[in-house]
């Protein structure tokens, strides 16, 4: 890519605001602002839900981050982060039609984040958390869900863990075998790796090991990180104990969320018949697909210019497309898993093969299979808000 021409793109940032009506006239003025606004707020007054259907509320999210772990880049600051959240935004309008506005907090303190999010939530109808480093990413989300009533979605976790489940569950089409039956590696356990072992743990995996600096994750053990803590107990079934090199002998399964070159040859070789690895570290994988090639069957990374891009723009556009039209006030695990499921099955099984497990971020089906999926869950486990629901 063209350094120049990147940094051309971002002059003056990559967002502007537009008008829904024009303002051509005092009449026209007097109806957009003072003295006619002054009728809208009295009806918000009386009825806050009004909100959703007389201001933007309806149609926006909040795109939230201290910039503490942008992309591999780390600890870069508000201001740094501030081109990624910009582009964050940007997807959301191109992909589902969603207004997004970034926000770059300069704290690193989790009250303060959490105050503040509160402060703001009056004018978004959803809020996408980003970037934040774990694992006070945790304890932020957690405790956003549970003391506001609109959506609160991390996307390094659960936009990762959506679309990893939606292409293992054609992947194991391709190879024939159950996540029931196979046994799963997580390398990284992370932000993004914990979520992603959780999700496939609901899904129905039963043999799962995270892996991370230390060796595995492992009950037996004790953790100073209470959600290692805690993934321990729902993990490990066999209490498998070692490196990487160790727990990868008879996988069937390798899901990489850590760090470059972590994965040799000599590891996939020891993996059981078939196996299939997603080395989603990024910009360099876990292990280069070309040296991998001679020995899965289904490799996925995150990175564009090899097959299978396990991309989390499939989802968030989506599922903050769905938890709007509905009126969610949460996204909870089976809407997640909803999620997951409709993505693999805009798969068509005709086209479903090695290389080829996951749709295009530009197929425009995607978006309304998750819309739908979103909105139906949302209203199955009471999290919609029925006077809103507009769902085709």
């Amino acid at each position: 890519m063209n350094v120049e021409e990147i940094m051309l793109l971002h002059q003056g940032g990559k967002l502007e605001t537009t008008l829904k009506h024009p303002i051509e006239s005092m009449e026209d003025l007097a109806k957009v602002y003072t003295p006619g606004v002054a009728k809208v707020c009295q009806a918000i007054a009386s009825d806050q839900d009004r909100a959703y259907e007389l201001t933007t509320k309806k149609n926006t999210v909040a795109v939230i981050s201290d910039g503490t772990a942008v992309l591999g880049l780390g600890d870069i600051g508000p201001k740094a982060a501030m081109p990624v959240m910009e582009g964050k935004a940007a997807l959301f309008k191109q992909f589902a039609d969603v207004d997004a506005v970034p926000i770059c907090l300069d704290t690193k303190n989790t009250e303060e984040i959490i105050a503040i999010v509160k402060a703001l939530a009056p004018t978004f109808g959803g809020i996408n958390l980003e970037d934040i480093s774990s694992p006070r990413c945790f304890e932020i989300e957690r405790r956003l869900r549970e003391e506001l009533d609109i959506p609160v979605f991390h996307d390094d976790q659960h936009g990762t863990a959506i679309v990893v489940l939606a292409g293992l569950l054609n992947a194991l089409k391709v190879v024939d075998k159950d996540i029931r039956d196979v046994k799963i590696v997580v390398n990284g356990c992370g932000a993004a790796g914990i979520s992603v072992a959780k999700m496939l743990l609901g899904a129905g995996a039963g043999n799962l090991i995270g892996v991370d600096r230390d060796g595995a994750i492992n009950r037996l053990n004790v953790y100073d990180k209470p959600h290692w803590t805690e993934f321990a107990q729902i993990s490990n079934p066999n209490l498998e104990q070692g490196s990487l090199s160790d727990c990868i002998a008879g996988a069937d399964v390798f899901v990489g969320v850590s760090a470059p070159n972590v994965l040799k040859v000599e590891d996939i070789r020891k993996m059981a018949k078939d196996p299939i690895v997603f080395a989603m570290a990024n910009p360099t994988p876990e292990i280069d697909p070309a040296l991998a090639a001679p020995y899965v069957k289904v490799m996925a990374t995150g990175r564009s210019d090899y097959p299978n891009q396990i991309n989390n723009v499939l989802c968030f556009p989506g599922i903050f497309r769905g938890a709007l039209d509905c009126g969610a006030n949460d996204i909870n695990d089976e809407m997640k898993l909803a999620v997951a499921e409709a993505i693999a099955a805009s798969v068509d099984p005709s086209e479903l093969n090695e290389q080829f497990i996951i749709p295009n971020a530009f197929d425009k089906r995607v978006v309304e299979y998750i819309r739908k999926a979103v909105a139906e869950a949302a209203i199955r486990t009471g999290v919609a808000r029925k006077m809103l629901i507009s769902v085709n």
